[in-house]
């Protein structure tokens, strides 16, 4: 049996593009993510000069079959915006007799992420560094939310500084459900919900693999008017999403989505938060870059949040919000 490798060098923010890009339209048989290497290039070549922020090289798999082209120029059409605003280079493509076994990637290695969490595949052996250190277990899977992009790091970041015992919380936008995980193992009781099937299949399964499924509820569906704004990472128009017109029933929410989608939510992000002499309610924004800060942070003011943290990465940006 052979297979079709497809090839291309990214930069961190690109490693969820691809994977949420592919999800709705390829039947991958296998991803593959490993760190990036310089080529080996003569002495008179400037290494750094092709490009100097590559992190990572993403390979995927595809059955050599009488589909076969057809399904690589689907791929590389729909990863060319990508290569032409630099996140990425172009496809590089190769048929090879057998998938190589991860011995190398990042699939088998430690992922560190804050101070306390530890991104692990399902089966790599890991050994405790620290008492207090939180393991999360997940698959590769074609959801956004590898804990690889800045967006989540920077939530990881806030999150492991908000979220007490017993919270109650909603991980607006679950995506791989890593956040949804991670709060549990930090005591908290949470919802996660994405209006992508692909998404609540991926939060389901990295629920089970981590034993939190009483901590955790997945649903599919959108928070208020977001129902309406079809899907949160641009592709087509999901219909039949529920409603939560949720009123006061949150500690926190965790929203790791694109900028517009907070700006239209501002509102239902307020109605949903609840208020205690002991608590107020807190609102986590990620997913954005520097150059939506001021937008979002003017429609959540305008809803009645001020701003009381805030975490950084390259040009991606991190805040929490509590009502004011």
């Amino acid at each position: 049996m052979s297979w079709i490798e497809l090839s291309l060098n990214t930069t961190h923010e690109a490693i969820d593009w691809v994977c949420t890009l592919l999800a709705e339209t390829i039947d991958i048989s296998d991803v593959n993510i490993v760190e990036y290497t310089e080529p080996n290039l003569p002495h008179s070549v400037d290494q750094n000069v092709a490009h100097p922020h590559w992190t990572f090289t993403i390979y995927l798999y595809l059955l050599y079959d009488t589909q076969s082209r057809t399904r690589v120029e689907k791929i590389i059409n729909l990863l060319s915006p990508l290569h032409r605003t630099g996140l990425a280079t172009t496809i590089q493509m190769t048929v090879v007799k057998e998938k190589p076994t991860d011995t190398n990637g990042l699939n088998s290695r430690v992922h560190r992420i804050g101070k306390r969490f530890v991104v692990l595949t399902p089966d790599a052996p890991y050994q405790f560094q620290t008492t207090d250190e939180v393991i999360l277990r997940l698959k590769t899977t074609l959801s956004f939310g590898s804990g690889l992009h800045p967006a989540t790091i920077v939530s990881f970041q806030l999150l492991e500084r908000y979220v007490i015992p017993t919270m109650n919380v909603l991980d607006f936008g679950s995506g791989s459900g890593i956040l949804s995980v991670a709060m549990a193992k930090l005591g908290a009781n949470v919802l996660a919900l994405d209006n992508d099937s692909i998404a609540v299949q991926a939060t389901q399964d990295a629920v089970r693999r981590n034993g939190v499924e009483q901590q955790v509820r997945v649903m599919k569906g959108s928070l208020g008017s977001g129902s309406e704004l079809g899907h949160w990472m641009g592709g087509n128009t999901i219909d039949n999403v529920a409603t939560i017109k949720a009123i006061e029933t949150f500690d926190l929410i965790v929203a790791n989505v694109l900028a517009r989608m907070h700006i239209a939510l501002a509102d239902d992000f307020q109605r949903a938060l609840r208020q205690t002499d002991k608590h107020a309610g807190l609102l986590i924004t990620a997913g954005f870059t520097a150059d939506h800060e001021d937008n979002v942070n003017a429609a959540l003011t305008e809803a009645g949040f001020k701003v009381v943290d805030c975490e950084r990465l390259d040009e991606w940006v991190g805040f929490v919000h509590h009502l004011v």
